[in-house]
């Protein structure tokens, strides 16, 4: 038997979907930082959900329970 073709397996693998919406000017703003740092658009935004992440308490206040 020939050993197992195809991609090889990656550590971390990026196989959850999330679809957001953007009014025309944040999709605009989007696509032009995109081009300007040589980006993809899924790219652009995990580098802005890691730097929200870093940043949460100093930007939001923590939620209190009920």
């Amino acid at each position: 038997m020939s050993p197992r073709t195809g991609r090889p397996k990656i550590d971390n693998p990026k196989d959850i979907d999330v679809k957001v919406r953007f009014d025309k000017e944040t999709n605009k703003r989007l696509l032009d930082y995109c081009q300007k740092h040589n980006t993809n658009r899924a790219a652009a935004i995990r580098q802005g959900v890691e730097l929200l992440l870093e940043q949460k308490d100093k930007l939001l206040p923590p939620k209190q329970g009920k």
